[in-house]
Protein backbone atom coordinates (compact mmCIF):
# COMPACT_ATOMS: atom_id res chain seq x y z
CA UNK A 1 0.00 0.00 0.00
CA UNK A 2 1.02 3.57 -1.17
CA UNK A 3 0.45 7.09 0.66
CA UNK A 4 2.08 9.84 0.22
CA UNK A 5 2.43 12.39 3.89
CA UNK A 6 0.52 15.26 3.35
CA UNK A 7 0.41 18.94 5.34
CA UNK A 8 -2.80 17.17 7.87
CA UNK A 9 -1.03 14.14 8.49
CA UNK A 10 2.15 16.02 9.89
CA UNK A 11 2.75 17.36 13.30
CA UNK A 12 4.79 21.08 13.89
CA UNK A 13 7.96 19.34 13.08
CA UNK A 14 6.58 18.97 9.38
CA UNK A 15 6.94 14.91 10.28
CA UNK A 16 4.25 12.23 9.80
CA UNK A 17 2.36 12.29 12.81
CA UNK A 18 2.72 8.97 15.23
CA UNK A 19 -1.28 8.84 15.47
CA UNK A 20 -0.83 8.93 11.69
CA UNK A 21 1.57 6.32 11.44
CA UNK A 22 0.00 4.02 13.44
CA UNK A 23 -3.22 4.87 11.32
CA UNK A 24 -1.85 3.74 8.46
CA UNK A 25 -0.20 0.48 9.38
CA UNK A 26 -3.56 -0.46 11.25
CA UNK A 27 -5.39 0.14 7.98
CA UNK A 28 -2.86 -2.16 6.08
CA UNK A 29 -2.95 -4.78 9.01
CA UNK A 30 -7.10 -4.78 8.63
CA UNK A 31 -6.78 -5.41 5.24
CA UNK A 32 -4.27 -7.95 5.15
CA UNK A 33 -5.72 -10.15 7.92
CA UNK A 34 -9.17 -10.20 6.04
CA UNK A 35 -7.78 -10.85 2.78
CA UNK A 36 -6.00 -13.98 3.96
CA UNK A 37 -9.05 -15.18 6.30
CA UNK A 38 -12.08 -13.79 4.15
CA UNK A 39 -13.55 -13.17 7.68
CA UNK A 40 -14.73 -9.78 9.21
CA UNK A 41 -11.62 -8.67 11.52
CA UNK A 42 -11.11 -6.29 13.93
CA UNK A 43 -7.98 -5.02 15.84
CA UNK A 44 -7.61 -6.93 19.13
CA UNK A 45 -4.08 -5.08 20.03
CA UNK A 46 -0.91 -4.07 18.42
CA UNK A 47 2.86 -5.14 19.55
CA UNK A 48 5.62 -2.64 20.53
CA UNK A 49 6.02 -0.14 17.32
CA UNK A 50 9.44 0.93 17.02
CA UNK A 51 10.08 4.66 14.77
CA UNK A 52 13.44 3.88 13.18
CA UNK A 53 13.50 7.80 11.92
CA UNK A 54 10.96 10.57 10.79
CA UNK A 55 9.08 10.71 7.73
CA UNK A 56 9.38 14.59 5.99
CA UNK A 57 5.71 15.61 4.46
CA UNK A 58 5.31 15.17 1.18
CA UNK A 59 7.77 12.00 1.44
CA UNK A 60 5.87 8.36 0.10
CA UNK A 61 5.19 5.68 2.28
CA UNK A 62 5.15 2.25 1.04
CA UNK A 63 3.63 0.03 3.75
CA UNK A 64 3.88 -3.82 3.55
CA UNK A 65 2.11 -6.72 5.86
CA UNK A 66 2.29 -10.53 6.18
CA UNK A 67 0.30 -12.81 8.46
CA UNK A 68 3.50 -14.36 10.87
CA UNK A 69 0.99 -16.19 13.02
CA UNK A 70 -2.49 -17.97 12.48
CA UNK A 71 -5.04 -18.84 14.89
CA UNK A 72 -8.46 -20.61 15.13
CA UNK A 73 -9.67 -16.81 15.44
CA UNK A 74 -6.97 -14.49 15.30
CA UNK A 75 -4.10 -14.00 13.24
CA UNK A 76 -0.80 -11.97 13.67
CA UNK A 77 -0.03 -9.12 11.06
CA UNK A 78 3.80 -7.85 10.95
CA UNK A 79 4.38 -4.20 9.09
CA UNK A 80 6.72 -2.79 7.65
CA UNK A 81 6.67 1.13 6.28
CA UNK A 82 9.38 2.14 4.22
CA UNK A 83 9.99 6.34 3.06
CA UNK A 84 10.65 7.06 -0.29
CA UNK A 85 12.46 10.69 -1.50
CA UNK A 86 10.27 11.16 -4.09
CA UNK A 87 13.18 13.21 -5.74
CA UNK A 88 16.20 11.35 -5.12
CA UNK A 89 14.76 7.98 -5.12
CA UNK A 90 16.23 6.87 -1.89
CA UNK A 91 13.94 4.67 0.67
CA UNK A 92 14.92 4.19 4.14
CA UNK A 93 13.19 1.63 6.85
CA UNK A 94 11.42 3.90 9.44
CA UNK A 95 9.17 1.84 10.96
CA UNK A 96 7.60 -1.71 12.03
CA UNK A 97 5.68 -3.77 14.45
CA UNK A 98 2.99 -6.32 14.85
CA UNK A 99 -0.79 -5.91 15.29
CA UNK A 100 -3.24 -9.04 15.86
CA UNK A 101 -6.51 -8.97 14.67
CA UNK A 102 -9.60 -11.34 15.46
CA UNK A 103 -12.26 -12.41 13.68
CA UNK A 104 -15.84 -11.35 14.94
CA UNK A 105 -19.65 -12.33 14.69
CA UNK A 106 -22.47 -12.52 16.74
CA UNK A 107 -24.70 -9.37 16.89
CA UNK A 108 -23.83 -6.31 14.96
CA UNK A 109 -21.20 -3.95 17.21
CA UNK A 110 -22.42 -5.45 20.46
CA UNK A 111 -19.88 -4.36 23.02
CA UNK A 112 -17.52 -6.77 25.62
CA UNK A 113 -18.75 -6.85 29.21
CA UNK A 114 -15.71 -5.13 30.91
CA UNK A 115 -15.32 -3.07 33.70
CA UNK A 116 -16.89 -0.05 33.64
CA UNK A 117 -13.81 2.13 34.37
CA UNK A 118 -10.06 2.41 34.98
CA UNK A 119 -7.95 5.20 36.47
CA UNK A 120 -5.18 6.19 35.27
CA UNK A 121 -2.02 5.25 37.68
CA UNK A 122 0.15 7.12 39.22
CA UNK A 123 2.43 8.86 37.29
CA UNK A 124 5.14 12.00 37.84
CA UNK A 125 2.99 14.11 35.63
CA UNK A 126 -0.78 15.21 35.56
CA UNK A 127 -3.53 13.97 33.80
CA UNK A 128 -4.08 14.89 29.86
CA UNK A 129 -8.00 14.62 28.82
CA UNK A 130 -9.34 15.17 25.34
CA UNK A 131 -12.82 14.10 24.15
CA UNK A 132 -13.90 13.22 20.71
CA UNK A 133 -17.47 12.20 19.41
CA UNK A 134 -17.82 9.27 17.32
CA UNK A 135 -18.90 10.55 14.08
CA UNK A 136 -19.73 7.70 11.17
CA UNK A 137 -16.42 8.88 9.48
CA UNK A 138 -14.51 7.49 12.03
CA UNK A 139 -16.30 4.03 12.27
CA UNK A 140 -16.01 0.72 10.14
CA UNK A 141 -18.11 -1.46 8.48
CA UNK A 142 -19.49 -2.52 11.60
CA UNK A 143 -20.55 0.66 12.95
CA UNK A 144 -17.59 0.68 15.79
CA UNK A 145 -15.01 3.00 15.77
CA UNK A 146 -12.03 2.35 13.12
CA UNK A 147 -8.96 0.91 15.08
CA UNK A 148 -7.08 3.70 13.00
CA UNK A 149 -8.89 6.52 14.08
CA UNK A 150 -8.50 5.34 18.00
CA UNK A 151 -4.76 4.83 17.78
CA UNK A 152 -4.52 8.10 15.88
CA UNK A 153 -6.32 9.47 19.18
CA UNK A 154 -4.46 8.00 21.42
CA UNK A 155 -1.26 9.30 19.94
CA UNK A 156 -2.70 12.60 19.82
CA UNK A 157 -3.32 12.24 23.92
CA UNK A 158 0.04 10.69 24.47
CA UNK A 159 2.13 13.58 22.86
CA UNK A 160 0.01 16.39 24.55
CA UNK A 161 0.77 14.67 28.10
CA UNK A 162 4.41 14.81 27.17
CA UNK A 163 4.54 18.12 25.85
CA UNK A 164 2.83 19.73 29.12
CA UNK A 165 5.15 17.78 31.32
CA UNK A 166 8.24 19.00 29.37
CA UNK A 167 7.33 22.60 27.90
CA UNK A 168 9.47 21.44 24.63
CA UNK A 169 8.79 19.74 21.10
CA UNK A 170 8.26 15.88 21.58
CA UNK A 171 7.73 13.33 18.97
CA UNK A 172 6.70 9.78 19.14
CA UNK A 173 9.53 6.81 19.09
CA UNK A 174 7.62 3.97 19.86
CA UNK A 175 4.53 2.05 21.11
CA UNK A 176 4.76 -0.54 23.77
CA UNK A 177 1.86 -2.37 23.51
CA UNK A 178 -1.92 -1.22 22.78
CA UNK A 179 -4.92 -3.06 23.48
CA UNK A 180 -8.82 -2.77 22.24
CA UNK A 181 -10.85 -4.07 25.65
CA UNK A 182 -14.32 -3.55 23.69
CA UNK A 183 -15.33 -1.41 20.79
CA UNK A 184 -16.66 2.03 20.48
CA UNK A 185 -20.60 2.76 19.12
CA UNK A 186 -21.73 5.38 16.24
CA UNK A 187 -22.53 8.45 18.51
CA UNK A 188 -20.77 7.82 21.79
CA UNK A 189 -18.33 9.78 22.92
CA UNK A 190 -14.70 8.79 23.37
CA UNK A 191 -12.62 10.08 26.94
CA UNK A 192 -9.12 10.11 26.64
CA UNK A 193 -6.93 10.37 29.96
CA UNK A 194 -2.72 10.26 29.32
CA UNK A 195 -0.45 10.48 32.26
CA UNK A 196 3.52 10.27 32.20
CA UNK A 197 4.30 7.62 33.94
CA UNK A 198 8.33 7.57 33.95
CA UNK A 199 11.12 10.05 32.82
CA UNK A 200 14.18 8.46 31.20
CA UNK A 201 17.48 11.58 29.97
CA UNK A 202 15.50 12.38 26.75
CA UNK A 203 12.45 9.73 26.84
CA UNK A 204 8.87 9.55 28.67
CA UNK A 205 6.56 6.68 29.13
CA UNK A 206 3.12 8.01 28.90
CA UNK A 207 0.22 5.66 29.09
CA UNK A 208 -3.08 6.54 27.67
CA UNK A 209 -6.46 5.03 28.76
CA UNK A 210 -10.12 5.75 26.51
CA UNK A 211 -13.27 5.05 28.01
CA UNK A 212 -16.57 5.28 25.56
CA UNK A 213 -19.62 7.17 27.32
CA UNK A 214 -23.53 6.49 25.73
CA UNK A 215 -24.70 9.78 26.01
CA UNK A 216 -27.87 9.13 26.98
CA UNK A 217 -27.58 7.23 30.14
CA UNK A 218 -23.89 7.90 31.05
CA UNK A 219 -22.61 4.24 31.22
CA UNK A 220 -18.67 4.06 30.40
CA UNK A 221 -16.70 1.23 29.69
CA UNK A 222 -13.06 0.93 29.14
CA UNK A 223 -12.20 0.50 25.53
CA UNK A 224 -8.41 0.76 24.81
CA UNK A 225 -5.48 1.21 26.47
CA UNK A 226 -1.78 2.02 25.53
CA UNK A 227 1.90 3.08 26.31
CA UNK A 228 4.06 5.07 24.24
CA UNK A 229 7.65 6.30 24.34
CA UNK A 230 7.78 10.12 23.38
CA UNK A 231 11.23 12.06 23.06
CA UNK A 232 12.15 15.07 23.57
CA UNK A 233 13.59 17.26 20.44
CA UNK A 234 15.93 20.25 20.19
CA UNK A 235 15.54 22.87 17.43
CA UNK A 236 17.69 20.76 15.08
CA UNK A 237 15.80 17.63 15.63
CA UNK A 238 17.85 15.61 18.27
CA UNK A 239 17.31 14.21 21.31
CA UNK A 240 17.83 16.31 24.09
CA UNK A 241 16.99 16.09 28.20
CA UNK A 242 13.80 16.13 29.38
CA UNK A 243 13.88 18.95 31.82
CA UNK A 244 12.64 18.63 35.63
CA UNK A 245 9.52 20.88 35.77
CA UNK A 246 9.42 22.82 38.51
CA UNK A 247 5.65 21.66 39.69
CA UNK A 248 5.62 18.54 37.64
CA UNK A 249 1.92 17.24 38.65
CA UNK A 250 0.70 21.05 37.63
Amino acid sequence: MIDVVFPEQANHHGTLFGGAALSMMDKLAFLVATRATRRPMVTACSGRIDFHAPIAQGTLVELSGEVVRRGTRSVDVAVRVIAEDLASGERQDSLGGLFTLVAVGGERGRPHVVEAALPVREGVGPVSSMVEMVFPGHTNHFGSLFGGQALAWLGKAALVAAARYARMPVVMAASERIDFHAPVLEGEIVDLAARVLKVGNSSMTVEVIMHAEELLTGQRRLCTRGRFTMVALGYDGRPVPVPQPACPRC
